[in-house]
């Protein structure tokens, strides 16, 4: 992402990045070739050098079989508004932590998803998907 300074969001990213290739037992070497990149640039996520893509991020949670709100768990929020004392042009100024409290649903999706993807396998995962979308195409009409 270039212009872009990292921060400790994403040291603690590329740290949760390097603990699940390890649980996992996949080599850098290994995840870098599944991603099209180097080895060395893969390091460079891992150490917060560099700032991983959401894709890239999201390729990786589907390969270790993880959530993507893994990598942010013990993330703290605290001073992760934009530096230079205003909200980006689209971005709420609220704390995520008041978004989270006025929305009691978030909580429980996101306890339902990581427990989908934890325990069951991708065929059911997208049965279960398919089920949540019919729901919501009867509530809705």
């Amino acid at each position: 992402m270039a212009g872009q300074k990292t921060d400790a969001r994403d040291v603690h990213v590329g740290q949760r990045i390097a603990e699940q290739r390890k649980r996992a037992s996949l080599t850098q070497k290994r995840v870098a070739q599944s991603f099209g990149m180097s080895a060395a640039q893969l390091q460079k996520y891992e150490k917060g050098t560099n700032r991983i893509s959401a894709i890239h991020l999201d390729t990786f949670s589907r390969l270790t079989g993880v959530p993507i709100a893994y990598f942010f768990d013990g993330l703290a929020h605290e001073g992760a508004a934009p530096s230079g004392g205003e909200a980006e042009a689209g971005f709420s100024e609220r704390p995520q932590e008041v978004y989270a409290a006025d929305n009691l649903w978030l909580g429980l999706t996101d306890v339902v998803v990581q427990h989908v993807n934890t325990h069951f396998p991708e065929p059911e995962r997208r049965r279960f998907a398919a089920i949540l979308q019919a729901i919501g195409r009867q509530l809705d009409g």
